[in-house]
C-alpha cells in the first residue's frame, strides 16, 4: 500500500527518508576514499582532478542535505558515521601485500569510485523525477548535479582505464575505441 505524504507531494515519505539517507550516508564514504587517495596521488597527474573532485563531493553532500531538509524529512546522522567508519575499516582490505600498498589498490579504489558515481547520478536522477511532483525540490540543483556526476564518470572511468593498463599492461582506450 502506498502513502502520500500530508500536502499530497510524493508517495512514501518515510522510504524517501530512508533512501535520500542511505545516499547522503555514501556520500561521506565516497569523500573519506577520495581524502584518502589524495594522500597516495600527491604531485601525480590525478592530484588536481581528485582535489577537484572532493570538493564537488562535499558540496553535493551540503546540496542533497538541503533537499532533504526542504522535503521536512530528517537526517540520520548515524547513517553517516557508519559509512565513515566503515571507509575506515576498508582499508585494512587485503590486497595481496602485507606492509604495503598494493598497485591493485589505485586500480580498486578508481573502479570503485566509478561505481559510485553512477550510483550518485541514479540517486540524484531518481531525486530529479520526484520533482516532478514536489516543488520543494530544486529541478535546476538536480539537473546540475546529474550534469556534474556525468563528467566526473567520464573522468573516472578514463582514469580507471590509464591505472589498469599501468597495473597490467595494455592500452588505456574504450571498448569502443579498441574494436575500431
Amino acid at each position: 500500500m502506498t502513502q502520500s505524504s500530508p500536502a499530497g507531494g510524493p508517495r512514501n515519505p518515510e522510504l524517501l527518508a530512508v533512501y535520500c539517507n542511505d545516499h547522503l550516508a555514501a556520500s561521506i564514504g565516497g569523500i573519506e576514499l577520495v581524502k584518502r587517495m589524495l594522500g597516495e596521488h600527491r604531485a601525480t597527474d590525478y592530484e588536481g582532478p581528485l582535489t577537484q573532485l572532493l570538493g564537488e563531493l562535499r558540496e553535493e553532500n551540503s546540496s542533497l542535505e538541503t533537499q532533504i531538509r526542504a522535503l521536512g524529512l530528517p537526517v540520520r546522522r548515524y547513517k553517516q558515521a557508519a559509512l565513515w567508519l566503515g571507509e575506515k575499516l576498508s582499508r585494512a582490505k587485503l590486497n595481496g601485500r602485507l606492509l604495503h600498498r598494493s598497485p591493485l589498490s589505485d586500480l580498486v579504489e578508481f573502479e570503485f569510485l566509478a561505481s559510485a558515481v553512477r550510483c550518485k547520478r541514479s540517486g540524484f536522477e531518481t531525486l530529479r523525477e520526484v520533482a516532478q511532483i514536489e516543488p520543494r525540490l530544486d529541478k535546476a540543483e538536480l539537473d546540475r548535479l546529474i550534469s556534474q556526476a556525468n563528467r566526473q564518470y567520464e573522468w573516472l572511468t578514463h582514469t580507471r582505464r590509464e591505472v589498469a593498463a599501468k597495473v597490467f599492461g595494455g592500452v588505456p582506450e574504450a571498448p569502443e575505441e579498441a574494436a575500431d
